[in-house]
């Protein structure tokens, strides 16, 4: 159904992998600019999302994620015109060696190729993956979800006529239907696919991951945890709080569970009462005692609500802390509160999630807060990428050596 998509998507890798720096940044500004010249045809696409998510029940949390604004538009062309001002990582020498006979070795950086990006929705995606994949000579394949499916065309077709006469070829490819056979079609051909990125809940991420054949860069879903210590600043424990779980519920790197010392629980709990009134609250017994909720199974434990549901427990220990965060993380961000310095060093040093923060928002793991300009998603997974993948983490790497006429004896 997409094969001649991806075919041509293919074939232009060897022309793209060719377009020098200075063109792809006219291009990148050529799309931030265009993006706002564009904003009202953007805007009328994803009115009509919005209306078909409304009828179909969609969550007010989830609504957020797919709303476009012109504040949001101005934000996805400042991030474009970021990624655009960052240093090109294609060509970057990794390592560079002088052998005993003469051959010189470099490790360089180089496209991975073509990229094939499956997504649920969020239309920004759209944007900071096609911005990426410019500046790193790759091409990009888009399958965004059925939800955001006139808010993606529009931005798909704003990016690629404002190219259109820049680049020697299109690196911008969005697939052009909404059933799930492409979607198989798209993860299983490895002849054109050098690799998938899925970027979504839990269901997308791991029917990608359990169906490709080709190589997947996993993306987590965001089952995010907040330690308040027992010599947290509460004050700053409550704003990290509130700000980690309700400033965008609906986002991957929002927390899902609050973890309390016993020793600061009953302050921490009765204070945090007031601020979470329209949050549906599921806690331990302890917890309970000083917070209106639901009794937490672990099945809550083990949910991703995206939504404005919070898990929270009473610990005994930071080790207790950490345990249960082992037992239901998934690996994507961690965050103490807590006064010790050494406290938050052996919490940080002790957890092998992709983000560990000491008193701040676990909010900031994202490619722009991190001063990528965009990401593609949060890779979770330990090999190759992990983390908000930016440039760099969207390169492969070659050998180039260089010799004089020497033979192997």
């Amino acid at each position: 159904m997409i094969e001649q998509l991806l075919t041509e998507a293919k074939n232009a890798c060897r022309t793209f992998q060719m377009v020098d720096t200075d063109t792809k940044i006219q291009a990148l500004h050529a799309i931030a600019q265009k993006l706002i010249d564009q904003q009202d045809r953007i805007l009328q696409a994803n009115q009509k999302d919005i209306a078909q998510a409304k009828e179909n029940g969609i969550s007010a949390a989830m609504m957020d994620r797919l709303l476009l604004s012109p504040q949001r538009i101005q934000e996805m062309s400042e991030g474009v015109r970021m990624v655009a001002h960052l240093s090109d990582p294609i060509g970057q020498v990794i390592r560079e060696m002088d052998r005993p006979n003469g051959l010189r070795i470099k490790q360089i950086r180089i496209p991975i190729g073509t990229v094939g990006v499956v997504y649920e929705a969020r239309p920004n995606v759209t944007v900071d993956i096609a911005a990426i994949c410019i500046k790193t000579n790759n091409v990009c394949i888009l399958k965004g979800g059925k939800e955001a499916y006139y808010s993606n065309m529009a931005l798909a077709q704003v990016m690629q006529e404002a190219i259109a006469d820049i680049l020697p070829v299109s690196p911008i490819y969005m697939i052009d239907a909404i059933d799930h056979e492409v979607v198989t079609e798209l993860i299983t051909d490895r002849e054109h696919v050098d690799v998938i990125i899925p970027r979504g809940g839990k269901g997308l991420i791991q029917h990608v991951v359990q169906n490709a054949k080709v190589p997947v860069i996993e993306t987590g879903a965001g089952l995010c945890h907040l330690y308040v210590d027992k010599e947290a600043d509460i004050d700053m424990a409550l704003q990290i709080a509130q700000n980690a779980k309700l400033q965008r519920p609906s986002v991957c790197n929002a927390i899902e569970t609050i973890l309390v010392h016993t020793d600061v629980a009953k302050e921490f709990l009765t204070r945090l009462a007031p601020m979470f009134a329209k949050v549906q609250v599921f806690g331990d017994a302890r917890s309970l005692q000083y917070i209106p909720g639901e009794m937490a199974t672990k099945e809550n434990y083990a949910t991703e609500y995206d939504d404005y549901k919070i898990n929270i427990k009473v610990v005994d220990s930071m080790n207790e802390a950490i345990e249960h965060i082992y037992t239901y993380s998934t690996k994507h961000s961690e965050c103490i509160v807590t006064k010790d310095d050494k406290r938050a060093q052996y919490f940080m040093d002790a957890l092998d999630s992709a983000c560990v923060y000491q008193n701040a928002s676990t909010r900031f793991t994202d490619g722009g807060q991190f001063g990528f300009g965009a990401e593609v998603g949060i890779s979770t997974q330990k090999l190759h990428a992990r983390g908000p993948i930016g440039l760099s983490e969207m390169c492969s790497t070659k050998y180039e050596i260089y010799g004089n006429g020497q033979i192997r004896e």
